[in-house]
């Protein structure tokens, strides 16, 4: 055999080898089959397969993927048909499952979840159906994740994205969401009158309180004012009695001291009768002792000389 015999051989047994080198990437897995049979599943990493024995059936994404499926017609329990537009997030779990399990896959969903969907829905009226989201999707998930087990997919969750009602529906439930709206807007507008009549009220007590509160202080301190003005003025007025008191007690001890007592006590006398006679009285009364009334005169001319 030659040199280039040799070398030929070579180059295609490289050449053969390096071809049935795979890389499978990550979140990635490759379902190889030996002469038409299921081998292995090769998971992320370098293989070689056996040259013209293997062959790659499948590669799987195993990434979470988003089916997003066109508007289905249902009919609820009291004969409404709408059409509902749902969001399923699945992943595949299982490539060889996935592969050999059933055919077309995604097409399998699909109808799998049109037909849960009409029967969810066919239990419910319109009203549990516009307001019942959450339980619809929690039924759809846990239906379609049982049914799909046996392909190798699991179903994370199902969102209903849109619920679409008849055009006339449509319309009631514009008019009746408008009332509504109307409603509590009058509603509101009722209890900001009152809140504002009740805080206006409010006010006008507590103005009256305070005004009456005022008055009375008034009151008060005019009563205090008066009563401490008559007070002062009872004590000026016994103070100048006192003081009459005090000066007369003065004057007579000064008399007494003297020893004139009877000489002034006669001078008094005489001194009152002169003041009656020279009024317009038609009567003169003259006392019993008159005849002494000289006497008087001459002491007190003496005591005017001491």
């Amino acid at each position: 055999m030659s040199l280039y015999v040799i070398i030929a051989l070579v180059v295609i047994a490289m050449l053969i080898i390096i071809t049935n080198i795979r890389i499978v990437p990550q979140a990635r897995a490759f379902v190889i089959e030996r002469l038409g049979t299921y081998v292995a599943t090769w998971q992320t990493g370098l293989h070689v397969k056996v040259p013209f024995v293997d062959r790659i059936s499948n590669k799987v994404s195993l990434k979470e993927r988003v089916l997003d499926f066109p508007p289905q017609p249902v009919i609820t329990k009291d004969n409404v048909t709408m059409k509902i537009d749902t969001v399923v997030y699945m992943q595949i779990t299982d490539s060889k499952l996935y592969t050999y399990g059933v055919e077309n896959p995604m097409l399998a969903i699909e109808n799998l979840s049109a037909t849960t969907l009409r029967n969810i829905i066919g239990e419910l009226d319109l009203d549990a159906t516009l307001t019942s989201r959450d339980v619809i999707n929690t039924k759809m998930r846990s239906i379609l994740d049982e049914a799909t087990d046996p392909w190798g997919i699991k179903v994370n969750r199902v969102e209903v994205k849109n619920i679409m009602p008849p055009e006339a529906i449509r319309e009631a439930m514009e008019k009746q969401m408008r009332a509504e709206r109307e409603r509590r807007e009058k509603i509101l507008i009722a209890e900001g009158q009152k809140q504002s009549e009740i805080l206006v009220a409010e006010g006008q007590k507590q103005a009256r309180i305070l005004e009456a509160e005022a008055q009375k202080q008034a009151m008060i301190l005019h009563a205090e004012a008066e009563k401490e003005a008559q007070i002062r003025k009872a004590e000026g007025e016994a103070q100048a009695i006192r003081e009459v008191q005090q000066a007369t007690a003065d004057g007579l001890k000064m008399i007494k001291d003297v020893h004139i007592d009877d000489a002034v006590v006669k001078l008094r006398s005489l001194e009152t009768l002169e003041k009656a006679a020279d009024g317009q009285a038609t009567k003169l009364i003259v006392p019993a002792d008159f005849q002494n009334l000289a006497g008087v005169v001459s002491a007190v001319s003496e005591l005017a000389k001491k």
